[in-house]
């Protein structure tokens, strides 16, 4: 059994069928702490459970879907300009953070990143809103459900709860659903009860793990919707890489401003 492994290295696991590719961040007493590439998902696993990959990470697969969102939402610049709506991501994983915000660049969108850990978004929430005025704001990092728990019951989730006090907080800044969109939430987090505090968008209606861009992926098609009109709540979800598996919300209004002439 090959147990050379070491921090940074990429590895699958085998009771897992492996099915989600991480990277080792920690090793200790043949314990591996591993964080999720795509998904929004930490773990830990005996090393005698993970299987090496050899892999060349695609720096241009983001890209690639930023692309395929703006294709779909087949905006006509040859005679209309446009103001998107401006976005606040606030994220407890910095390396998520980072690629979410290129992503947003990619997009050709304002947006503004701030990494804090979950147990301060309510407390820093607040002031983040005042300092950047944001349309859109995103509230997310790391969650999970913990086993043989009850679904219902905020205290079987690692984070939804600082999630939802975010939420709340966030809507006391901003009562009207429309003049702030709130996307909450993250991995297998409680998806009614980030509803209920007030997100337009949250995750996971069958608590699931959700992709590390899922979040920016709604954000960005909302801030380039045009501003009062409805949005296709099925076809933006199906954006997403689980659909709405992985994340849900309401019927809500784009925010972005379409002029004439260009």
């Amino acid at each position: 059994m090959f147990k050379g492994f070491k921090i940074g290295d990429y590895v699958t696991r085998n009771s897992y069928d492996n099915d989600i590719l991480f990277v080792i961040i920690d090793i200790k007493d043949d314990i591996a702490y591993l964080k999720g590439i795509d998904v929004r998902l930490y773990a830990d696993s005996n090393l005698d459970d993970l299987e090496l990959v050899s892999l060349v990470l695609d720096k241009d697969k983001d890209r690639n879907d930023a692309k395929k969102i703006k294709d779909m939402l087949n905006l006509d610049r040859s005679e209309y300009f446009y103001l998107p709506g401006k976005i606040l991501h606030i994220d407890g994983d910095n390396d998520y953070l980072k690629r979410c915000i290129d992503f947003y660049k990619d997009m050709h969108l304002e947006a503004y990143g701030v990494n804090l850990e979950e147990e301060d978004f309510s407390k820093e929430i607040t002031a983040c809103l005042e300092k950047y005025k944001p349309d859109i704001l995103v509230i997310t990092g790391h969650d999970s459900f913990k086993k043989n728990k009850d679904k219902n019951t905020l205290s079987s989730y690692q984070n939804s709860s600082n999630f939802v006090k975010a939420t709340v907080k966030a809507r006391e800044y901003e009562r009207n659903q429309d003049k702030l969109i709130i996307i909450a939430g993250a991995c297998q987090s409680f998806y009614e009860d980030l509803i209920k505090a007030g997100a337009n968008f949250a995750s996971s209606p069958k608590r699931i793990n959700i992709h590390a861009l899922d979040p920016a992926i709604i954000a960005s098609t909302i801030a380039l919707s045009p501003k009062n009109k409805e949005i296709d709540l099925i076809s933006l979800l199906s954006k997403t890489h689980y659909g709405s598996d992985g994340m849900g919300g309401i019927i809500t209004n784009g925010v972005m401003y379409v002029g004439y002439p260009r």
